[in-house]
């Protein structure tokens, strides 16, 4: 890493308010004066302080933008990483979404349901394998009901003191409340992007409007709320990458997930390049200063276009692996995207392996459920104890 101070490209005077500097080349450590010195400061970080981050030059700029943000990790969530073990149980989907593989129109994808029994074994099966945190997630697939998954949920928690995290698409308020009444813990539901005309362009029948509202309602029912976006997608500018990460933070979000556009060759977006690793790695790293006690997820996305993704993406910020435990039968059917990363996941996900490598990488699994603590309880650590000097 290089020394001296981080000069952020004079495009926008207003990078300087964020005082990023490194110090002595001797020890190459990073300072961040805002952590642990004043929260207000860094969760007032707009637009016009965000975009110079994002357009941070390779080389000292990006590798001190990236050693801030794994400082601020440290000091805020600290070093261990909560695993949460995904079941992909439908992929039908009634959206039409102009990027995803399970999209209503793509005829060519065989579809599939998992039935109650199944999705409760496949459960069992993650706890087993040291799980705290079990993931639900589906395209958006009405033949499972509100009262369904609320059987599900309270038949997971049967299993043992473990969190639930639901990802089954726009619901009614009423049907989100069936689903926190059964035990349901959070709610991952992300805007894709901030862009309200990109967002209808690439939804047909849909609005970011209604997204922002479903997200509301899941906050106000209690729910630990995760959100996040797509780096990538065409039409989308660093502009709109800031907004992004300001919705984040306004919507106060527990978890974020940012990872990159892949193309998938069953939809309209076929011809179209996939999204810049780089630049998702630098939206994950502004992402954690901006949401310093939130959890942000290491997306299979970006494994899947880099070998090395979830190492790079836990030095800039990330504190979260959510390994693929769906039955192997299913899982090459869930296909968002092409040539998954996940599909190497063993059934148990992996969870060996990843203790192994978070263990060389100076990390550890963390023994807890990982949840995010309201914002009336989150502690501002301090100085030395977040090593920010």
């Amino acid at each position: 890493m290089g020394g001296g101070p981080l000069t952020l490209n004079p495009r926008n005077r207003k990078a300087r308010d964020i005082e990023l500097e490194v110090s002595e080349p001797a020890t190459g450590r990073v300072e961040f004066p805002l952590i642990g010195t004043d929260r207000k400061r860094v969760e007032g970080l707009d637009v016009a302080c965000i975009i110079p981050l994002l357009q941070a030059c390779p080389g000292d700029e990006t590798e001190s933008l990236f050693a801030c943000a794994d400082r601020t990790r440290k000091g805020f969530v600290g070093d261990s990483v909560h695993i949460r073990g995904i079941i992909e149980f439908s992929n039908y989907c009634v959206r039409s979404c102009m990027y995803c593989g399970l999209r209503r129109d793509n005829r060519k994808l065989r579809r599939y349901r998992m039935t109650p029994d199944e999705i409760l074994a496949a459960s069992e099966n993650g706890i087993r394998s040291g799980y705290r945190t079990i993931v639900l997630q589906s395209g958006e697939d009405p033949y499972y009901s509100a009262s369904d998954i609320a059987r599900i949920v309270e038949g997971i928690k049967a299993f043992g003191d473990v969190a639930v995290t639901l990802s089954v698409g726009e619901r009614p308020r009423s049907e989100y409340a069936t689903m926190k009444a059964a035990g349901a813990d959070r709610f991952l539901l992300k805007h894709e992007t901030a862009d309200a005309e990109l967002y209808r362009r690439l939804h047909p029948g849909a609005s970011l409007e209604t997204r922002i509202e479903c997200l509301q309602n899941l906050k106000g029912l209690g729910f630990q709320v995760g959100s996040g976006f797509i780096i990538g997608l065409p039409g989308q500018d660093i502009a709109t990458i800031a907004r992004d990460i300001t919705l984040l933070k306004e919507l106060d979000v527990e978890m974020a997930g940012i990872g990159p556009f892949i193309p998938h060759p069953d939809t309209p977006l076929a011809s179209y390049p996939a999204g810049d690793v780089t630049m998702t790695l630098k939206a994950l790293a502004v992402a954690r200063l901006a949401l310093p006690h939130a959890n942000l997820p290491v997306t299979t996305a970006l494994s899947t276009l880099q070998k090395d993704g979830r190492q790079l993406a836990l030095s800039c910020g990330g504190n979260v692996i959510m390994p693929n435990i769906t039955p192997a039968k299913y899982r090459e059917l869930y296909e968002i995207y092409p040539d998954s990363a996940s599909l190497k996941d063993p059934e148990d996900g992996g969870i060996g392996e990843i203790a192994g490598m978070l263990k060389a990488v100076g990390r550890g699994v963390s023994a807890t459920k990982g949840d995010t603590l309201p914002r009336e309880k989150r502690p501002i650590p301090a100085r030395d104890e977040a090593s920010f000097q």
